[in-house]
């Protein structure tokens, strides 16, 4: 008597679950890798948030200071500004580079932004620091007509390690220097009607 072959169908059972498993396990692969694309993706967004809002600060101060040329030398700060040590109501000091300084130093804290029901400032960058360093003091004497130059610097932590930036301010303030940002501008005050 000859041997019964099995037929096509008893030969492939299993195939569909093996199939189904093979499925199962590339779409987890693929769904991981979405996941991480959105990771990094999420991360470029804040840093790009984070820089938008270093800018908009160091616009800020660049107009308060052009806006007030003759206090220039008065926004120099000797330690970065954005730490907590300002006066939480800028409205006692007085008017000009003390105000203003004060002013920004909130902004920079992050003030400009509440989280409703807690009142907690939101609106800055990851500790966010300015600082305003006089570079060339201006000179209106005749023959000199100097400008002042001041360098204007906004820095916060970064979410991911990079090259650490070269301006000193909020150096120390991360951990790593590598986890630091910053930006920088110059602003030149300069002497009208000096001869």
């Amino acid at each position: 008597m000859a041997p019964i072959s099995p037929s096509p169908l008893q030969r492939q059972s299993g195939v569909t679950l093996v199939e189904v498993l093979v499925t199962v396990v590339l779409l987890a692969f693929g769904l991981l890798g979405i996941a991480a694309f959105q990771a990094k993706a999420q991360a470029g967004s804040l840093e790009a948030y984070q820089r938008a809002q270093a800018v908009l600060l160091l616009e800020d101060m660049q107009a308060r200071i052009a806006g007030n040329p003759g206090g220039a030398a008065g926004y120099a700060t000797a330690t970065p500004l954005g730490t907590g040590t300002t006066p939480g109501d800028c409205s006692t000091q007085a008017a000009g580079s003390a105000r203003d300084k004060c002013e920004w130093s909130t902004a920079l804290l992050g003030a400009a932004e509440v989280s409703t029901g807690t009142n907690a400032s939101v609106g800055a960058m990851v500790g966010a620091r300015g600082c305003v360093t006089e570079l060339q003091s201006r000179d209106a004497s005749p023959g000199v007509c100097r400008p002042g130059i001041y360098l204007l610097t906004v820095a916060w932590q970064g979410m991911h390690a990079t090259r650490a930036p070269s301006h000193a301010c909020g150096s120390g303030s991360y951990g790593s220097e590598n986890q630091r940002r910053a930006i920088a501008t110059r602003v030149a005050i300069g002497v009208p009607h000096c001869r």
